[in-house]
């Protein structure tokens, strides 16, 4: 049977070749998710301007002994004294702190110039930066800078810039250029003026460590974190040394994980569909062939090991090939994701043969489970029952089908119901697998669908087109599983379409809605350097025509629990903290320009250690109990709780006053102030009036709320661009799948439409009968394709915009309703256009 497989691979070219593009397509999607998963496990991040130091110390920013995999927004930054405990290490030569801030740089006397890092020069060892040109700063009037940054600005030796940093601004003299690993954006001051100009006080980002000649690098690794157990401090060496100078590679590193799995899955979920659809309908066309083989005396395991053969030989040839392109595909995908700011730049792709084995897996066993319920649906047809079985097809459905069918749209049922349960922000998470569970219950239950839908559509499609629509009809009644294994690339690419563009556009809005609520300021002011200083916020407050300002500081921190986690309990043991979001606020000015009021207690008595909590995370505290969190930084501390805050389920936030909160982000300061005119005052002029101010403090800029919209929308925009990704892979595989089986579909009947051909039916004849069946297909498809939409997106809706309709354009849905019946259709007729080149009298010479 195995040589009769081979044979027969080369006697139906049309759908072994059909199915050689699904499986090969299939396989290298899977093979690059899995390598952007194991990407995502390992989060490497190979070191550049740390790479000279073979051990390096920095802040831990994990959040132990919890259930999840916490990680901390902010930088934890290291006391001075940290320096003395690690150079007194046994085998440590020497260690060189380092530390980094936002700087814009700017020629002397002109406007502010591109964002540039600043640091002290002590710390250009760790790259190391060498002088290529004059000396290295040794007064506080003094700069060095990188190469490459020179370069593109024009700037040499001598010449003097501006430098705006952590709210000050000074002038300096370029003593010298250095080049380096990344010398585009990096400025070096001397170590004492770097210090003030950060505002760190003593404090530093990271710790890089020599060890002396001769000396173990693991050892002296070990040695260093033996000095520094008990405190939240991270000794890294080799690939991991990268996460200290990027910290935000371990947050948004174990985002892969999850953002690959769901890629993956989905992708895997189109694959299982499209190749059992392709492998099927190749089959169902060659029940004559296998009809005959059962009536001369082949065996149901001879024609099973047949069928098998031949898929075995096709999809190890498949997914072979896909080895090559499968890892860079998924190497692709992780620079598409880090040009849009989804991960960090310096996050290694790192994947090794587990993807490429699970991938080809996934496909050679989807490929032989398809094959075997369709030989196993061939196999079991009786000798006597062989031909008229092939020419009436009439076991069309099984009992399984239908029972895991229904049991899958019972669990679409339960994930519709966790949707519309969740809170906002988080619906996507759970409607994007009811998506996927929605689309096997009706993918399983197509044909029994489609037949009551052919049924049903055929009187009025008869009346509509007369004799052409009969046969069209009577063609999908008889011959339901064609039908149906055309229907589903069509049900597959217009759902997922519909379902997964309006998913994001419902998230964008309903998050759009919520910011622009909460929202009750007239201006907003920033500054070119990156943030403000915390007394600004009194400054503005006192100027004429303001009523209120307020700072605003948004990051995150964490509810923690009563009895306090310790390390015996292990990583998933004991009460586990609440992440929330926080924002740092003056308590004088929050309700003037926010919509935040106080549902218990006073937003007036927002200051020292104090918190407003949204009333949902108390936990039964009441006003004047005392809340233990962690801020972002990782800092533990215990606020009074002195007001409680309404807000809309999954977008509420934690008010705490600026003053606790400053000190524990990466900048030290208050990135906007919030500003609420008074009444009768004209914002234009208060805008004049508050720029002023840019005398004492450079940099400062005045504009109005749709700055912080646009913000806004700029996020949104990164996490659309993200979910369109996704949507163009996934998608575009199943609209390749669609093409491809109404091509398919349409070319093994070349023998049944020149059989209509010879009895006296016309060319014109014949291709509008298959226009009106192209029509149906694409009919039942989309209302398919609809119904999933539908049940995926409306317990969404009901969730984040709390409407049963989704936001979103609705050209978007016209737009998918056209491509999906275009494509079809132009498939489907240039199909049967080039059957139809041939002579009707070939016929009897047709091969099946």
């Amino acid at each position: 049977m195995i040589r009769l497989a081979l044979r027969t691979l080369r006697f139906h070219k049309g759908g072994f070749v059909a199915s050689f593009i699904a499986l090969f397509l299939g396989a290298t999607i899977v093979i690059g998710c899995g390598g952007l998963l194991e990407t995502g496990i390992h989060s490497a991040a190979p070191p550049h301007r740390l790479a000279a130091a073979p051990v390096v110390v920095t802040g831990d920013q994990q959040y132990h002994y919890t259930q999840q995999e916490l990680v901390f927004p902010e930088r934890h930054q290291l006391a001075a004294d940290v320096v003395t405990e690690v150079t007194a290490v046994p085998g440590v030569a020497s260690a060189v702190t380092d530390l980094s801030f936002t700087a814009a740089l700017a020629k002397d006397g002109g406007a502010a110039g591109g964002e540039v890092t600043g640091h002290g020069w002590s710390s250009a060892r760790l790259s190391p930066y060498r002088l290529t040109a004059g000396a290295k700063p040794t007064t506080d009037g003094q700069i060095v800078l990188g190469a490459g940054l020179a370069k593109s600005t024009g700037l040499g030796v001598g010449d003097r810039v501006a430098l705006r940093a952590h709210g000050t601004a000074a002038t300096y003299a370029i003593s010298g250029l250095a080049a380096g690993p990344d010398d585009t954006g990096d400025v070096f001051l001397a170590d004492t003026e770097a210090d003030r100009v950060s505002g760190r006080r003593g404090a530093v980002d990271n710790i890089g460590v020599f060890p002396e000649a001769g000396a173990d690098t693991g050892e002296v690794a070990a040695a260093v974190r033996k000095a520094v157990e008990g405190e939240q401090i991270a000794v890294l060496t080799g690939d991991d040394r990268g996460q200290a100078e990027s910290p935000d590679v371990l947050a948004d590193g174990s985002d892969l994980i999850p953002l690959a799995a769901a890629f993956g899955g989905l992708s895997a979920m189109v694959t299982v569909f499209v190749v059992a659809g392709t492998l099927g309908l190749s089959i169902q066309q060659r029940q004559r062939e296998l009809a005959l083989l059962r009536t001369i005396g082949s065996t149901p395991g001879q024609l099973r090991r047949m069928i098998l053969g031949e898929t075995m030989i096709l999809s190890v040839v498949a997914t072979a090939l896909a080895c090559w392109p499968g890892p860079r595909f998924g190497h692709w995908l992780l620079d598409a994701f880090a040009d849009a700011d989804v991960v960090p730049h310096t996050i290694a792709y790192r994947a090794g043969s587990v993807p490429v084995i699970v991938g080809t897996g996934t496909a050679l066993l989807t490929a032989l489970g398809a094959a075997y319920v369709a030989a196993h649906t061939a196999a079991r047809t009786r000798p006597t029952e062989a031909l008229a079985e092939a020419t009436l097809q009439r076991k069309w459905f099984s009992a399984f089908r239908l029972v895991v069918g229904l049991l899958c749209a019972v669990g679409g049922a339960a994930l519709a119901w966790g949707t519309a349960g969740s809170d906002g922000p988080d619906a996507a998470g759970v409607a994007t697998p009811a998506a996927m569970v929605w689309a096997i219950a009706f993918g399983l239950l197509g044909p029994v669908l489609v037949r009551a839908m052919m049924a049903w559509l055929r009187g009025p499609v008869g009346r509509l087109s007369g004799l052409a629509g009969h046969l069209a009809t009577r063609n999908a009644q008889v011959r339901t599983g064609r039908m149906a294994s055309a229907v589903m690339p069509v049900m597959l690419a217009s759902g997922l379409a519909v379902g997964l563009i309006y998913m994001q556009t419902t998230q964008s809005d309903g998050a759009k809605k919520v910011f622009a609520e909460s929202l009750r300021a007239d201006l907003v002011v920033t500054s070119d350097s990156g943030a403000l200083p915390l007394d600004l916020v009194d400054t503005i407050g006192k100027q004429p025509g303001v009523a209120a300002a307020s700072a605003q500081i948004p990051t995150v921190g964490y509810i923690e629990p009563d009895e306090p986690m310790r390390p015996s309990e292990g990583e998933s043991a004991g009460p586990q903290p609440t992440e929330l979001s926080l924002q740092g606020v003056s308590s004088e000015g929050v309700t003037a320009t926010t919509a935040y009021r106080a549902a218990t207690g006073s937003l007036d008595a927002l200051s020292g250690n104090t918190v407003a909590l949204p009333s949902r995370y108390t936990d039964g505290r009441g006003i004047g109990d005392t809340v233990p969190m962690r801020l972002g930084d990782g800092t533990q501390v215990r606020l009074k709780l002195v007001a409680t805050v309404d807000g809309k389920r999954g977008y509420e936030t934690a008010l705490v006053p600026a003053s606790v909160l400053v000190g524990h982000t990466d900048g030290g300061l208050v990135p906007q102030i919030l500003v609420a005119a008074d009444k009768g005052t004209d914002d234009t002029k208060l805008a004049a009036t508050l720029s002023a101010l840019s005398a004492d403090e450079p940099g400062l800029r005045v504009t109005g709320r749709d700055a912080l919209k646009a913000v806004q929308s700029d996020s949104d925009d990164t996490q659309a661009w993200m979910a369109y990704l996704v949507l163009g892979v996934v998608v575009g595989y199943a609209t390749i799948a669609l093409v491809n089986t109404q091509v398919l579909a349409t070319t093994e009947r070349r023998r049944e439409l020149m059989l209509q051909r010879l009895i006296g039916a016309t060319r014109r004849q014949v291709l509008q009968m298959m226009t009106v069946e192209a029509l149906l297909v694409a009919l039942a498809g989309l209302v398919l394709g609809a119904l999933v939409a539908a049940a995926t997106l409306v317990p969404l809706s009901l969730s984040v915009l709390g409407t049963a309709l989704p936001a979103g354009s609705p050209w978007i849905f016209v737009a998918v309703i056209a491509a999906a019946a275009g494509l079809t259709l132009t498939a489907t007729l240039a199909a049967a256009g080039a059957v139809l080149r041939g002579r009707p009298g070939d016929v009897a010479t047709m091969k099946e």
